[in-house]
């Protein structure tokens, strides 16, 4: 009984969902043309076919930037919390941000070493 309004709020959200989409479906407008039906890239006619394939490469080496700048996120309230100079965990908090890092650095070293970085 507890979960009732959850379940009910969940419902309502979902029916409002599908009634806007076939309102808009319905009394929607629907003139196709070629021009609308188009690629639109800033009001500039597209060079190349925008369905062309990408390199795996690249997607690789943007989940690699992607790993190592999360890397960021967790250096900065370290290093907050650090300068503040926490005296009973300082010692603790600075060897476990090290092998942090050192683990971060094996993982650099070894996707360097495999040429995951290589763009060619």
């Amino acid at each position: 009984m507890g979960y009732f309004a959850i379940i009910a709020l969940f419902l309502l959200a979902v029916l409002m969902a599908v009634t806007f989409v076939a309102i808009s479906h319905l009394f929607g407008p629907k003139r196709p043309s070629h021009v609308k039906l188009g690629p639109y890239e800033c009001g500039v006619d597209p060079v190349t076919n925008p369905r062309r394939r990408f390199s795996v490469k690249f997607y690789l080496i943007a989940i690699l930037f992607l790993l190592f700048d999360i890397e960021t996120v967790f250096l900065v309230p370290w290093a907050a919390i650090y300068n503040q100079g926490v005296i009973l965990w300082g010692a603790a908090i600075f060897w476990e941000m090290f092998v942090f890092v050192l683990v971060l650095v094996i993982a650099l070293i070894y996707v360097w070493k495999k040429g995951a970085l290589e763009w060619d």
